[in-house]
């Protein structure tokens, strides 16, 4: 495989050299300014010729949902905003992109909704254009509101017939009293399907969260980093910034373990996950990057735990963690799927044991070490392309609202010792602190 001069740069970066420390993990120079309104601009010149990727990040998640009976909003907004405006409707906004040869999208997740898009360079100032309009002057009836919401229902009913997006949805509500993170991005099934009824609430979510403030315009790709933050200037500059800010509640200590079933009617494989809260996404503190240390010396591919349970014993197929970063305390989980459901509890204290493990046994520091080298490694071969690379940053974006957070988060791996592996370990994996949520099908 031949490797692109930005690409060596990035494996470069996860070189461990006797005499000098590490290069940073995201080596690419970026600019990062902020417009007088709030609005933060991020340009990022990659070297990959030709093509720009935009992604534009707004703070807004269903961690904002904080009223009563008002969840799934933020994800309700990823699909208004294709809505289109007065100067631009949804088939005038289409036949732009498609003209641009732009490739469009939206996502929404606990903590941030981005909408991104990519296309030839020379289109870059007519797209910043089109979408600095929707953003500032998005326009929709009570009809066009009320088809969407039903979009939403199905979208939904979608996402309900899988059995792990049951799983994630009764694991949250079981885990969480009084955070936001209850409910999944989806919302509640009662509060969407009340969302026809919300169109005057749907208006002030809007003006709330749509401003300056609460986004990150972030552009990657073949480009002049001053010339693309005059556009940004130009179409962006006069938007109003906003003056609501959210309360989010603070959840209480857990006190004691928890567990929920859920019966699946149709015919499935059991899951299991054990999950325990976990601290918020930091890159100053330790104990969030050592549990993601643990939990790759714990149940990667190459952890003795998989290669008993998935390749030697094949009892399941599936086990990995679920502990992705969160602006506020979160959970570290363990999810598997079993082949039989006779074996659940057995997989349940070998998922148990493995975790119990680390609270009394040192691991290696050159197997510790080795995982960290892999770490900036993997994160290297991901960024082969300006869309990666925007998509990545954008992530980190919604969490510290600048890249330099990647290269603080992974020196800070850098830092954690065996020592704060086992630390970590008794800290958080205490059994007043353990969720366990199960699904089986029918007859199993």
């Amino acid at each position: 495989m031949r490797l692109s001069a930005v690409a060596l740069p990035l494996l470069a970066a996860m070189t461990l050299n006797a005499a000098t420390q590490p290069q940073k993990v995201f080596p690419l120079s970026y600019d990062q300014s902020d417009l007088p309104n709030g609005l933060r601009v991020i340009t990022i010149p990659t070297g990959y010729p030709n093509v720009v990727s935009l992604h534009i990040v707004v703070r807004t998640g269903s961690r904002n949902e904080v009223e009563p009976g008002k969840s799934g909003f933020a994800h309700l907004f990823e699909h208004m905003m294709f809505r289109g405006t007065k100067n631009y409707p949804p088939a005038k906004y289409e036949e732009i992109m498609k003209e641009a040869g732009a490739s469009t999208n939206a996502y929404t997740s606990d903590d941030l909704t981005s909408y991104h898009a990519t296309f030839s360079k020379e289109d870059l100032d007519t797209i910043l254009k089109v979408e600095a309009d929707r953003f500032q002057n998005l326009e929709y009836s009570p009809a066009v509101f009320k088809t969407e919401t039903t979009a939403v229902l199905g979208e939904y009913n979608k996402n309900s017939s899988s059995p792990t997006s049951k799983l994630h949805e009764v694991l949250r509500d079981t885990v969480f009293d009084k955070h936001t993170y209850k409910h999944t991005t989806m919302g509640f099934l009662e509060d969407v399907k009340n969302m026809p009824n919300q169109f005057d609430y749907s208006r002030q979510f809007f003006d709330r969260y749509y401003r300056p403030e609460y986004t990150t315009v972030i552009i990657a790709g073949d480009l002049d980093s001053k010339a693309a933050k005059t556009l940004v200037e130009k179409y962006w500059g006069g938007w109003k910034r906003g003056s609501f800010k959210t309360e989010i509640p603070v959840e209480p200590p857990q006190t004691a373990a928890r567990k929920a079933h859920v019966d699946w009617p149709s015919p499935t494989l059991p899951w299991i996950e054990i999950a325990y809260r976990a601290p918020a996404y930091s890159d100053t503190d330790k104990d969030g990057a050592a549990l993601d240390l643990l939990g790759y010396l714990g149940f990667s591919t190459n952890s003795d735990l998989y290669q008993r349970l998935v390749i030697r014993d094949q009892k399941v197929d599936v086990l990995a963690t679920d502990d992705s970063s969160h602006v506020d305390p979160y959970l570290f989980g363990v999810v598997s799927r079993v082949k039989k459901a006779s074996d659940l509890p057995d997989i349940q204290e070998q998922i148990l044991s493995t975790l119990n493990g680390f609270k009394d046994t040192l691991i290696s520091a050159e197997r510790l070490d080795a995982v960290k080298r892999h770490l900036r490694y993997e994160f290297a071969l991901r960024m082969n392309n300006s869309e990666a690379i925007a998509g990545t940053v954008a992530r980190y974006v919604a969490l510290r609202r600048t890249p330099e957070t990647i290269n603080r988060l992974y020196d800070l791996y850098d830092t954690v010792t065996p020592e704060d592996i086992r630390d970590v370990a008794r800290k958080y994996f205490a059994e007043s602190s353990r969720t366990v949520v199960t699904l089986t099908g029918p007859g199993k």
